[in-house]
């Protein structure tokens, strides 16, 4: 049996140390800020999370690239010629071409390359949606799962890694399309915060209204507690948008309301932050369904 390595993209939002730990290949998206093209890189080397923060709360615009096929080629190739097989595993489609250029690289890297295994799915996930797919088919190839095994469980999965996220400023989600203005202005004005998920084909969905943080923070926890199966045993991440003490007030509310012990939690990256602002806070967790 051909020895294989898990290959993700940058917005899986990991830790670099917790990418490092899964023995994980990592391919970066780009963002593009203050006239300066910056790798999304998982340690935040290229730009800093706070720093990134910090310059779109001063105002600052940038836009955000997908991932080329020559660059997934670059990254696949040492490793086919080493004898090894990949699973690629990707940010939505419905998000990003991210995706399809992988699928591209993945069949050029076939033919190029007879025989080896390059296998690609659509994780139709988003930030640490899509890191929490990847953590628990790294711990199914940890147990020994062959390459198949692993791409069967992601399929079987992801429909269920569930998505329930918050942010503080309506007026980055009006930027992206997800809201009109007038949402927006009358939704600041009130202190109206959205509750949103990410659905069964991978796209951002408003689904209520909050009015004030905390209880949009709370409502999150609730939809954890709707459909989340064995919350006790389950491995959960938070991302954020640089306020992490929010990240923590979700976390402790799942602690004490479900026993949880497994939080992880890390920065919402810059590629999705752009489109999600500061404030953000975003909740994964696997349940019956999305």
């Amino acid at each position: 049996m051909r020895e294989f390595i898990i290959m993700t993209d940058s917005c899986c939002d990991m830790t670099a140390k917790m990418a490092a730990d899964l023995e994980l290949e990592v391919v970066p998206l780009s963002l593009h800020m203050g006239g300066e093209e910056y790798r999304n890189l998982l340690d935040g080397s290229e730009i800093g999370f706070q720093d990134f923060y910090n310059r779109i709360r001063s105002g600052e615009e940038a836009t955000t690239s997908a991932i080329s096929v020559g660059a997934f080629e670059e990254r696949m190739r040492p490793i086919l010629r080493q004898g090894k097989d990949i699973l690629c595993i990707n940010f939505s489609s419905a998000l990003s071409t991210t995706y399809q250029s992988a699928a591209i690289a993945a069949e050029d890297m076939r033919a190029e390359f007879p025989g080896a295994r390059v296998l690609v799915v659509d994780s139709l996930c988003a930030s640490l949606g899509q890191g929490l797919l990847i953590y628990l088919c790294a711990q199914e190839k940890k147990r020994g799962a062959t390459i198949d095994e692993v791409h069967a469980y992601a399929e079987a999965t992801k429909g269920r890694v569930c998505h329930w996220f918050t942010v503080d400023d309506l007026n980055h989600l009006k930027r992206g399309g997800r809201i009109n203005a007038a949402t927006a202005l009358f939704g600041t004005m009130l202190s109206i915060k959205p509750v949103m998920h990410v659905d069964d084909t991978g796209h951002l969905v408003p689904v209520s209204k909050a009015r004030g943080r905390k209880s949009s923070l709370v409502e999150l926890v609730n939809h954890m507690e709707k459909t989340a199966v064995d919350p006790a045993h389950q491995t959960v991440f938070i991302s954020h948008g640089d306020c992490e003490g929010d990240a923590l007030f979700v976390a402790d509310e799942i602690k004490k309301r479900f026993g949880t012990e497994q939080i992880y939690l890390n920065f919402v990256g810059p590629v999705i932050g752009n489109h999600s602002g500061p404030g953000t806070v975003a909740l994964f967790f696997i349940g019956s369904q999305r």
